[in-house]
């Protein structure tokens, strides 16, 4: 049988797993991996803050879906074909075991990345993938047969067929534009919210949970998500925030980052029962100060702060609450409107909506639908999931479909 030459370009998490699935499933090709630094798997090495949040413990095709703003549907098939249980299943079979914690994130039970960099390289090594690092690819061109590929030493390689898995970096858009693919623009997303509040930021490091937030971006954009909220220097951040970004990130660019956010930090209760408890409050502890007996299931500094944004005084006592102060400190305990002022940055990780237009994929082998012999992988495509595993998940879903049809003769 004729040997198959197939490279990918990009040694991030869905290059590595692209090149070692199309090794392993078509002994008839040569597996070449090129990246452009001196240390792949850059991302995975930092990613879940250096555990690498591998996957999410999310079993089910249908529901893993949803937790991607973009890309849910073309996600719906590739899941049936490999998802979250086949990732925890293949790493098992590379002798690593991943450990599912109470968010449903799942790690390895090392809690290192260096475990699945390991791995990942163990399996290309053993797959006879060739890996050449510190190389650049400066332009990619079709061939009658196959492709010409240009480094940036000048030297230039053919092959058959290329799986193109660079992410969100800009050179990877550049090929897949020059060989006739639509970029929907890279934005960012999974990212938090600055808030201009000195006494906000005073609360650092304090949570609250489940909060439940609603995006005001204009008046057609209304996005809502409940779930752990966590204060920091410069604003919000936590699971809420990070998820309200992903769902709103291109909309959130297009306003440049400004936006009404309202918070309901107590989402358990309707307006009336909260009233009633806070009525319950009031008569069982006339006598105490209002910020110092809440009553409520919040951190005590957070619930002075609510307070003193209601307009209570600090000593005011529960029996000097007045009808009006209770309406208002139940205004900012169920929808508190603050003011989102610019994003800050997610740790380390990063993830971009935005990338090649999924209408040009196949998605049962991630070929181009415009270039024959060119596959894609990751997060060059325009697919983007919420924090949690997500964006791994999708990576490992598109390098596997790839890899198994990549090396296929009659493709």
């Amino acid at each position: 049988m004729q040997l198959l030459r197939v490279v990918a370009i990009g040694g991030g998490a869905a290059g590595y797993f692209g090149a070692v699935a199309c090794a392993k499933a078509h002994p008839h090709t040569q597996v070449t991996l090129l990246e452009a630094s001196r240390q792949p798997l850059a991302k995975v090495r930092v990613s879940g803050g250096g555990r690498c949040n591998v996957t999410h413990a999310c079993f089910d095709a249908m529901g893993l879906v949803q937790n991607y703003p973009r890309g849910e549907k073309a996600l719906r098939g590739a899941f049936s074909r490999f998802q979250a249980t086949d990732t925890v299943k293949w790493f098992a079979s590379q002798g690593v075991e991943l450990k599912t914690e109470a968010d449903g994130r799942m790690f390895p039970t090392t809690d290192s990345s260096e475990t699945i960099i390991e791995c990942l390289t163990k399996a290309a090594h053993i797959a006879g993938v060739e890996l050449r690092t510190g190389t650049t690819v400066v332009s990619v061109v079709k061939q009658s047969a196959g492709f010409e590929i240009e480094l940036k030493t000048g030297e230039k390689l053919t092959c058959d067929r290329i799986l193109l898995a660079t992410g969100s970096n800009p050179l990877g858009y550049q090929i897949a534009q020059s060989l006739g693919h639509t970029i929907e623009p890279p934005v960012p997303s999974l990212f938090t919210f600055n808030i201009l509040d000195k006494q906000l930021k005073q609360l650092a490091g304090i949570s609250a949970n489940p909060v439940k937030l609603r995006l005001l971006v204009d008046k057609k954009t209304c996005l809502e998500q409940t779930a752990p909220l966590l204060i920091t220097h410069w604003g919000l951040s936590g699971p809420a925030v990070l998820k309200l970004s992903a769902w709103g990130a291109r909309v959130l660019h297009d306003f440049q980052y400004q936006a009404t956010l309202l918070i309901n930090w107590q989402p358990q209760y309707d307006s009336d029962q909260l009233k009633s408890q806070l009525l319950l409050v009031k008569t069982e502890n006339p006598k105490k100060a209002i910020a110092l007996q809440r009553g409520i299931d919040l951190p005590h500094r957070l619930w002075q702060y609510i307070v003193a944004r209601a307009g209570i005084r600090s000593e005011e006592r529960w029996a000097e609450l007045s009808n009006k102060s209770l309406n208002q400190l139940l205004q900012e305990l169920t929808q508190g409107a603050y003011q989102i002022q610019g994003k800050g940055a997610f740790k380390e990780e990063f993830v971009t909506c935005g990338g090649v237009n999924l209408k040009q994929v196949n998605f049962k082998t991630m070929a181009s639908r415009l270039t024959p012999g060119l596959h894609f992988a990751g997060e060059i495509l325009d697919i983007d999931g919420v924090t949690g595993g997500f964006n791994f998940q999708s990576a490992w879903t598109t390098a596997w479909i790839a890899g198994q049809a990549i090396g296929d003769i009659c493709t």
